[in-house]
């Protein structure tokens, strides 16, 4: 199973060649179970250029599989706790949103697909979360 990030939704929705779109669109032809973050839910939809737009995008995100994290104060500490390690070991993650994006990877047992390279750094001091780098 895989949880696809904003960078990659955007680029895939936009008709990019990159290899991670390649990546999303051979996961879509081989039926392989993927979905979201509720954040890149908000991420993708915050981007809309207009109201037509924030429907189609609404329209097709509200169709993909959704995962959460637990709303209790402990997983909030946990991504606090994340982000605090990180930067104590010389990271500093650019966005709170992805510390909570690789935890819901993480608590929910995905392999992350993404095109943000800090997923990468986060990654190389994390050994729980698992970046898919190709099928």
């Amino acid at each position: 199973m895989v949880l696809i990030d904003t960078s990659v939704i955007i680029g895939f929705l936009k008709g990019e060649e990159s290899n991670k779109a390649k990546i999303m669109d051979e996961i879509l032809s081989r039926d392989i179970p993927f979905g979201i973050s509720c954040y890149t839910y908000q991420e993708v939809l915050q981007g809309a250029r207009n109201e037509e737009e924030f429907q189609t995008l609404k329209n097709y995100l509200s169709s993909q599989q959704i995962y959460y994290l637990n709303s209790e104060s402990k997983t909030y500490e946990k991504a606090a706790r994340l982000y605090y390690s990180l930067r104590r070991g010389g990271i500093t993650p650019r966005s709170t949103l992805d510390i909570l994006i690789a935890l819901t990877a993480m608590e929910n047992k995905l392999a992350l697909l993404h095109n943000d390279h800090d997923f990468d750094v986060m990654a190389e001091k994390i050994s729980e979360l698992r970046i898919l780098k190709s099928l």
